[in-house]
């Protein structure tokens, strides 16, 4: 039976972490290897790794760091960045990794979603799309490249065609909420559920278990990510990476 995931999303930059906010200002947060030490000890349902360099800057994902994230790690991992093709989606599966995250070469080349799903198995396909809200005409904006771009798809349509090509899971970041703190999107959230029947994660806007407790209220069995809330501590947003879960999970 399907539970609700919480799931730490760490952001990669220059070989550091790094936490944004709406996906900008990168404050550095620490090592991975060390994220990873410290969380084994928590345990996390998922832990999520994306290199926000790699798809902006077209660059290939760094396997030998990967390798080392993926022999110290006691959970399942997700990475995403980089990644162009079925073949090397399969070299990060072949390290350890779990799931693989494509967004930016997913928009750009949806048929990739199928070969990477012949290739590994959809449960380890993930597409993930990160959103803004139209503020004055309504509505969801898909951007690709770290957010650089627009994507000119609908976030709705696109989460069905990579669902039906085969992807395994949908993750939903929200630019406007990244590093705010303030709550997730639920409306979002709701109508993405309500498209496709595959596993939700939703990230962007966490600053408290009960966020997540109101994200899984409003949809179900969900992934809830978050990064601020699992890096940061206090109202000074003191670096502490750590680990935290609602009373009542469904």
């Amino acid at each position: 039976m399907l539970r609700s995931r919480i799931i730490p999303c760490l952001l990669m930059h220059d070989g550091g972490l790094v936490k944004t906010r709406q996906f900008k200002d990168p404050k550095y947060v620490g090592d991975p290897l060390n994220a990873v030490k410290i969380l084994n000890e928590k345990e996390v349902d998922e832990l999520m790794f994306l290199d926000i360099d790699a798809s902006a800057l077209r660059r290939a994902p760094n396997l030998a760091l990967l390798r080392s994230l993926a022999v110290e790690s006691r959970m399942p991992l997700c990475y995403g960045g980089g990644i162009g093709s079925a073949s090397q989606a399969a070299q990060i599966i072949a390290l350890g990794f779990e799931k693989v995250s494509i967004s930016s070469a997913a928009l750009a080349r949806p048929a990739l979603i199928r070969e990477m799903a012949e290739m590994i198995g959809g449960q380890s396909v993930v597409v993930t799309l990160d959103v803004s809200k139209n503020k004055l005409l309504g509505g969801y904006t898909v951007y690709s490249h770290n957010g650089r771009e627009k994507a000119g798809v609908g976030v709705l349509e696109f989460c069905q065609l990579a669902a039906e090509l085969g992807a395994g899971e949908i993750v939903i970041n929200s630019i406007d909420r990244d590093g705010e703190m303030a709550g997730y999107d639920l409306d979002l959230a709701r109508k993405v559920r309500a498209t496709v029947s595959i596993p939700l994660s939703v990230l962007g806007g966490a600053g408290s278990v009960d966020h997540m407790q109101e994200l899984i209220d409003a949809v179900g069995v969900v992934g809830a990510a978050a990064g601020s809330l699992f890096v940061f501590k206090g109202t000074y947003r003191a670096v502490l990476i750590n680990y935290a879960r609602p009373g009542r999970l469904q």
